[in-house]
């Protein structure tokens, strides 16, 4: 029986505390950690962090982005990670943010939530603006493989609010069109559904309605600002359901191993009662 993405997420993060570590090999990060920025930097960062937390975190967030920089060597160590992590026992949301139409768009989902691929991932993030309706292959492969789909929803970038708090035609805003449309797709769930949103840390606040009984993604804390009475004002009723991203700061402690783990209890102690766990 396959269990869904959004039941495995919960009972992850009651285990282990709430806290997603991403996984972001900036150039920067390798330079400071004394290790090559070529693709054999990149997997002992990889591998270091993976060795540091998979059994200590809910869930990992590769950056996609910092692997593919690299070409096939990059995407071949993100391959090869993404099961070791997963094997460890954390859940992997893998950062992509694809989005596109028809078949491109059923390619994506089979790359990456298809539960024999060889890059197969607990989630994926993904981006609606050209269309909601436009994701439902990614939907559809999430909903037979028990994996989550986390679609962009009100993003921090300064550039976000001219797009997402913009009118549709029908009267709510961009953002809560798509906030509506991930609502319908958990409804009935009893505590959490797969199809979450992500909602920056570092807003402020919404007048959006977020309670949309399934998960919220909120990266920006630590290095970028967000801190736990962050989530708290943006969030309300639906602190339960966040799901608090913290890379840099983390990140930033290695390549002790020690120091990794120290800095994820410190976090995890910090924002776990904060949450609810």
């Amino acid at each position: 029986m396959i269990v869904p993405f959004g039941t495995r997420l919960r009972a992850a993060m009651a285990a282990r505390g709430p806290l997603c570590v991403g996984i972001d090999p900036h150039a920067h990060l390798l330079q400071a950690w004394g290790l090559p920025d070529d693709p054999s930097g990149l997997e002992k960062f990889t591998f270091t962090v993976i060795e540091a937390l998979a059994e200590q975190v809910a869930i990992f967030k590769p950056q996609s982005a910092f692997f593919e920089r690299f070409g096939s060597a990059g995407v071949a160590v993100l391959e090869r990670a993404i099961p070791a992590a997963r094997a460890a026992g954390a859940l992997v949301l893998l950062d992509a943010k694809r989005g596109d139409i028809g078949s491109t768009m059923a390619g994506y989902a089979s790359a990456y939530l298809a539960k024999d691929a060889p890059m197969a991932c607990d989630a994926l993030t993904v981006s609606p603006y050209l269309g909601f309706g436009s994701l439902q292959p990614a939907f559809e492969e999430a909903h037979v493989a028990g994996a989550g789909v986390f679609v962009l929803a009100l993003t921090s970038n300064p550039e976000a609010p001219a797009l997402q708090s913009a009118r549709t035609a029908g009267g709510p805003t961009v953002a809560g069109s798509v906030l509506d449309g991930l609502r319908g797709l958990n409804e009935g769930v009893e505590d959490l559904g797969s199809f979450g949103a992500v909602v920056g840390a570092t807003i402020g606040s919404t007048d959006e309605d977020l309670d949309i009984r399934g998960p919220l993604l909120a990266p920006g804390l630590g290095a970028q600002g967000a801190t736990a009475e962050s989530l708290a004002k943006i969030f309300g009723s639906a602190l339960h359901n966040v799901v608090p991203n913290m890379s840099r700061e983390i990140l930033a402690e290695g390549p002790s191993v020690q120091a990794l783990r120290d800095a994820t209890t410190r976090a995890n102690d910090t924002l776990g009662p904060v949450l609810g766990y």
